[in-house]
């Protein structure tokens, strides 16, 4: 196949996309694909700019807005052109928060004509909303921690959930923007923290126990894994840091927890109509009850991410993952158009 790369971005997750796309780009020419490398703020990569991007590795901290600046205003499609990406098989979106996930840039392939992975405009942008999305697995029941919305500088919030309370913006990923308030006193400023990230803002009741993870690929479950973090949050830091976390694939849990947390992945993927992957995470309480914190449309494919592991265990190496979302991509956009 012929496949553009899309990474980069212009959110806060910039770094992550980089590192996302640049593995995906090794993992497809090791299965003897034809690839572009594209960055959405700079265009198709020379081999040059590429190999200069060897190694590289995630900041431990996610971009300011003021160093995005060059990133934003200007459309992937404008960057790259229509033209050129109408003449792959498939563009694979490596990209993560902001426009590159919301639906945005989905919505300007579907109106091209371009097949790609993931999922489409619709389910892109449910997903990166927490508040639809929580709505949603209420709806079909899947318990998920209780919440509360409120906007920036907002007076008149009172904490109706108790503490600890999880203060995040409603629409980013990758934990950021996010704090863990023990205390009335602490939550103005987590809540000015978090409005740096977005406009709308959730407090949601903070699940203590462990916490799990299942990848989704083409509707099914693959292997359940543990996250085990030092600071008890999975933050920022501890995702994308080497040590920052252990990550166990699989799980040591019940059959019984395993197959149930499965099932509430796939349902949660079918609920918010995702489409070829993605990954679902949950916390146990103390009493083994599950509670499904989000999911995620575009999960990471860096070197520590998750869903890579979650495939792995299930005896499908990173090559052979990345082709079949490429595959599930174009198969997906055909269904679409007829």
């Amino acid at each position: 196949m012929k496949i553009a790369v899309i990474f980069g971005g212009s959110s806060e997750e910039r770094d992550v996309s980089i590192a996302s796309g640049l593995e995906v780009i090794s993992g497809l020419r090791a299965g003897g694909h034809e690839v572009i490398a594209v960055d959405t703020a700079k265009g198709v990569l020379t081999t040059e700019v590429e190999d200069s991007l060897a190694g590289f590795k995630v900041s431990n901290k996610p971009w300011e807005a003021s160093t995005l600046v060059g990133t934003r205003g200007r459309s992937p499609l404008a960057v790259v052109g229509v033209s050129e990406l109408k003449n792959v098989d498939v563009v694979f979106v490596a990209l993560h928060g902001g426009a590159g996930e919301d639906g945005t840039f989905q919505t300007l392939l579907e109106a091209s004509n371009i097949p790609f992975t993931g999922s489409g405009r619709l389910a892109s942008a449910i997903t990166m909303d927490k508040d639809v999305s929580k709505r949603l697995m209420v709806s079909v029941d899947i318990p998920t921690p209780a919440w509360q919305m409120c906007m920036p500088g907002d007076k008149s919030i009172e904490n109706i959930l108790g503490f600890p309370v999880v203060v995040k913006p409603n629409s980013q990923g990758s934990t950021i923007g996010l704090s863990l308030v023990h205390n009335p006193e602490a939550l103005p400023s987590a809540i000015t923290k978090a409005a740096r990230f977005g406009d709308e803002i959730m407090l949601e009741t903070y699940v203590e126990g462990r916490e799990f993870t299942v990848g989704i690929l083409d509707g099914e479950a693959l292997v359940v894994g543990e996250i085990v973090v030092p600071s008890g949050i999975f933050n920022f830091e501890n995702k994308y840091q080497s040590g920052g976390a252990e990550e166990i694939f699989p799980a040591d849990i019940s059959a019984a927890k395993t197959l149930l947390i499965k099932e509430f992945g796939v349902r949660v993927h079918k609920a918010l109509k995702l489409g070829d992957y993605s990954r679902v995470d949950f916390r146990m309480d103390g009493a083994g009850n599950l509670w499904c914190l989000e999911a995620n449309s575009v999960p990471g494919l860096t070197p520590n991410s998750l869903l890579p592991q979650s495939a792995k265990a299930a005896g499908i190496e990173f090559s052979e993952l990345c082709e079949r979302i490429c595959k599930l991509g174009i198969t997906r956009c055909r269904s679409a158009k007829n």
